[in-house]
């Protein structure tokens, strides 16, 4: 007997299988010292990163900004220019920006309401570092024919 699976199960498979691949290059050390040197310098957030569930979030969030990078490295390596790449997948990125600053705002000491503003921009550029570094991590494996 056969077994059938549809082409939704092959996707997942793939997708599951490649974003594997690809968070094998990262450490957990890389994210604990972005998490310290993006939250751990501001007066609101160093109060709260030392919290491992905080911290664990800013984790998650990191590493879908890295996968996010990475699934769309693919326009990048067939000549897309990157802001042009980064255009395309601009609601994600920004769900994950809004995403882990709500977080952040949630999970925080009330002090944040005087420097949400500078809060948000952290978020904005943590979540940016990482899906730049997911991009550039996509295309070198797109070169190497590692997809």
């Amino acid at each position: 007997m056969t077994v059938i699976t549809t082409f939704k199960e092959k996707r997942r498979e793939k997708q599951i299988k490649y974003e594997r691949s690809v968070l094998r290059d990262l450490s957990l050390n890389t994210l604990k010292e972005r998490v310290r040197h993006y939250f751990g310098s501001t007066k609101i957030a160093s109060s709260f990163v030392m919290n491992t569930g905080i911290e664990e979030a800013c984790y998650d969030v990191a590493l879908e900004a890295f996968l996010l990078g990475a699934k769309f490295s693919k326009f990048g390596y067939y000549g897309e220019d990157l802001e042009e790449v980064r255009l395309r997948c601009f609601k994600e990125e920004k769900h994950l920006i809004d995403t882990l600053y709500n977080f952040l705002l949630y999970w925080g000491n009330g002090e944040e309401g005087t420097m949400s503003e500078s809060l948000y921009y952290l978020c904005e550029q943590y979540i940016h570092v990482w899906w730049r570094e997911g991009y550039e991590k996509g295309q070198r494996r797109h070169k190497l024919r590692l997809h």
